[in-house]
C-alpha cells in the first residue's frame, strides 16, 4: 500500500513539476538558417560511421543517434526547409534536411538544433532557407545596397563579347536581392503560421527571433569579375560591406534589432596556413576571403550580437592527410595504366599491384575513413558528417554565447 501511496505521490509531483516548467517557458525559440550550398549541406548518412573511430567526434556522433544508431529524431525541435529540396520540408528535426539528392544527408541545421535545445532545454523552431550556387553581390544583396552594378572591367568584358550592356545590367539589376526576399517570404510565411510546421505551438505565449546564422560564400569568394582585387590584402572589402548591410537590412526587417547573428566563415579545405602543395595556389584568396567574411564581427556596433565562426577549425585533417596520400597512389596506377595500353602490363598484373599499393600505404581503419568519410566534393565539405556535424554544433554554441549576453 505504502508503495502505492508512493508512486501516486511521485506522479503528482511530476505533474506539478512539468506544469511548472510549462508555465516557466517563455515565447518560442526561432532561429533562421540562411546561405548557399553548404547550408543546404551535403553530408551523406553514411559518414556517420566513420565517426565512431575518431575519439573525439565519438561524443557528437552519440548525440547524433538514437540507441539503435539511427539518426535521431528530435521531438521538441521544429524545422521548416526551403530550397534544400524541391519543395519545402517541414516536421521534426532529423536528418533528411540537407541537400536533397543521392540519398538522405544533413547539413549544420542537424547538430544545431540538437544542441542549441540542449542548451535551451525547451521547444525550437527552425526555418531554413538555403539555395545552391547563390551569391551575396547579387542573389542574397541586402536592399539598402541598391541593385548590383557592374565595374567598369566588366563593362569592358561585356564589350568586347558584343553583348548589350544596357540589357545585361537591366537583368542583373533585376536578379539583385531575389533571394534576400524569398527569404524574408519564407520566413514571414513561417511565422505567420507557425502551427502549420509546429503543431503544439502556443500562440498566446507567442515566439521570439532568437537567432540568426550565415554560412555562404563561395560564389563570392571566386567571383574574380565581381572582386577583380581578389588576390590583395582588401580585395574582398566590398563583401564585407555588403554583409554588414545584409545583418543590419534583415534585423530591420524582421523588427528585430538585437537578433543574434552568427557568421560561418567559408573554411573547406581547413586553415590556410597547412595548405599542402595541391591547394597553396589558393592560399591568398581563400585567407583574404575569410578575412573578409569575418570583418564585420569586429565592428563597434555588433560588438555582443554578432559572432564569426571559423568553420576551417572542423576540417577532417586526418581524412585530408589520407586523401593526399591516396593522390600519389593514383598517379602511381595512372602510370601503370598507361602500361596496360602499351601492353607492357596485363590487367591482372595492374589489379594486383593496385591492391598492393593501397595495403601498403593504408591500415585497415584508414581505408575505411578514406573509403567512407567523404560524400561530396571539397568545396562542399567533403560531404562529411563529421565536418558538418561539429559546424553545426559550434553554430549553436555561438549562438547561445550570443543570447547569453
Amino acid at each position: 500500500m505504502l508503495s502505492t501511496k508512493l508512486k501516486l505521490l511521485a506522479a503528482i509531483a511530476s505533474l506539478c513539476l512539468a506544469s511548472l516548467s510549462s508555465l516557466a517557458a517563455g515565447p518560442l525559440k526561432v532561429f533562421i538558417l540562411c546561405g548557399q550550398s553548404n547550408m543546404q549541406g551535403h553530408a551523406h548518412i553514411s559518414t556517420f560511421e566513420v565517426m565512431e573511430l575518431d575519439p573525439k567526434a565519438k561524443p557528437l556522433l552519440e548525440a547524433m543517434v538514437d540507441e539503435n544508431g539511427e539518426p535521431r529524431v528530435l521531438e521538441d525541435v521544429w524545422i521548416s526547409s526551403l530550397g534544400s529540396s524541391e519543395a519545402e520540408k517541414i516536421g521534426q528535426l532529423t536528418a533528411g534536411y540537407g541537400a536533397d539528392k543521392r540519398g538522405v544527408r544533413i547539413g549544420p541545421e542537424f547538430t544545431f538544433g540538437i544542441y542549441m535545445h540542449k542548451a535551451l532545454n525547451e521547444p525550437i523552431l527552425l526555418i531554413k532557407t538555403a539555395w545552391g550556387g547563390k551569391s551575396l553581390h547579387t542573389d542574397f544583396r541586402p536592399p539598402s545596397a541598391g541593385p548590383y552594378t557592374f565595374n567598369k572591367k566588366a563593362i569592358e568584358r561585356l564589350t568586347s563579347k558584343g553583348e548589350d550592356v544596357e540589357a545585361a545590367q537591366a537583368k542583373r539589376s533585376e536578379a539583385s536581392g531575389h533571394y534576400y526576399r524569398l527569404m524574408l517570404e519564407q520566413v514571414e510565411k513561417v511565422l505567420g503560421d507557425i502551427k502549420r510546421v509546429y503543431p503544439d505551438y502556443d500562440a498566446s505565449k507567442g515566439y521570439e527571433l532568437a537567432g540568426f546564422v550565415w554560412f555562404q560564400g563561395w560564389n563570392d569568394m571566386v567571383d574574380g569579375g565581381v572582386y577583380p582585387d581578389r588576390y590583395n590584402p582588401g580585395g574582398y572589402d566590398d563583401y564585407s560591406k555588403l554583409l554588414a548591410q545584409f545583418i543590419k537590412d534583415v534585423r530591420n526587417d524582421l523588427s528585430a534589432p538585437e537578433l543574434p547573428f552568427v557568421i560561418g566563415v567559408m573554411g573547406a579545405g581547413g586553415p590556410t596556413e597547412l595548405y599542402g602543395p595541391g591547394k597553396k595556389r589558393y592560399k591568398g584568396v581563400h585567407q583574404h576571403f575569410r578575412d573578409a567574411m569575418a570583418a564585420p564581427a569586429a565592428l563597434p556596433e555588433f560588438q555582443g550580437n554578432v559572432i564569426a565562426v571559423q568553420t576551417e577549425n572542423y576540417w577532417d585533417m586526418e581524412l585530408d592527410a589520407l586523401r593526399a596520400r591516396e593522390g600519389e597512389i593514383k598517379g602511381q596506377i595512372k602510370k601503370l595504366q598507361l602500361k596496360v595500353k602499351q601492353g607492357k602490363l596485363n590487367k591482372e598484373e595492374l589489379k594486383k599491384t593496385e591492391a598492393k599499393l593501397y595495403d601498403d600505404a593504408f591500415s585497415e581503419r584508414e581505408m575505411t575513413i578514406l573509403k567512407k568519410g567523404a560524400s561530396n566534393f571539397e568545396f562542399h565539405y567533403l560531404g562529411s558528417a563529421k565536418i558538418l556535424g561539429q559546424i553545426g554544433k559550434a553554430f549553436a554554441e555561438a549562438n547561445a554565447e550570443l543570447l547569453k549576453k
